[in-house]
C-alpha cells in the first residue's frame, strides 16, 4: 500500500517541477513597460471639454507588437468622470518607444457638480487608472496597469479667447 501512495507523490512532484520550470522561463521573457503622463487640458467645445495624457510604451523586441486595446478610467473627487476602451490603438514600433494619447471628453454638467473642489485656484484633483494589453509572443494578451493621480487647471476665460 505505501509503494502505491509513493508513485502519484512522485508524478506530482515531476508535475510540478515542470510547472515551476515554465513560470520561471515565461517570468524573464523580456516584456514591454509603460510610463503614464499627467492629465492635462487639452480643448473644448460647446459640449465638454477634452483633457488628455500620454502613455510611453517601450518595446524591447527586435518586431513591432500589435496593441489589442486600452482602457481608461478617469476620476475626479472619487467621481467617475469618463471611461472606455480603445480598441486596436496600433502598434509598438521595434526597439523603440511609442507614444499613445489618451483623450477623455468631460462634459460641463459635471464640472459643475465639482465646484466645490475647484475652489479658487481653478484645480481639480484627479486619477488615472489605465490598461494596456499588447499581444505577446509566445504569452498572448498581456494587460500593463497604469496610475496617475494629481491635479490640472481648468482654462479661465482668457485661455478661451
Amino acid at each position: 500500500m505505501a509503494s502505491e501512495h509513493a508513485e502519484p507523490k512522485q508524478k506530482q512532484s515531476l508535475m510540478d517541477k515542470a510547472k515551476e520550470f515554465v513560470a520561471d522561463k515565461i517570468a524573464h521573457i523580456p516584456k514591454p513597460e509603460a510610463s503614464l503622463d499627467g492629465v492635462s487640458f487639452k480643448s473644448m467645445s460647446r459640449e465638454c471639454i477634452t483633457l488628455h495624457s500620454n502613455v510611453n510604451v517601450s518595446n524591447p523586441y527586435d518586431h513591432r507588437l500589435p496593441i489589442c486595446e486600452v482602457t481608461y478610467t478617469l476620476k475626479c473627487a472619487g467621481k467617475v468622470v469618463a471611461s472606455g476602451t480603445m480598441p486596436d490603438p496600433g502598434w509598438i514600433a521595434a526597439s523603440d518607444t511609442t507614444k499613445l494619447e489618451i483623450p477623455a471628453k468631460v462634459p460641463y454638467d459635471f464640472l459643475i457638480s465639482l465646484m466645490k473642489d475647484v475652489g479658487r485656484d481653478w484645480d481639480i484633483d484627479y486619477e488615472l487608472q489605465v490598461g494596456l494589453t499588447v499581444d505577446l509572443p509566445i504569452i498572448g494578451n498581456f494587460t500593463i496597469p497604469l496610475s496617475t493621480s494629481g491635479e490640472f487647471k481648468l482654462p479661465t476665460l482668457k485661455d478661451m479667447f
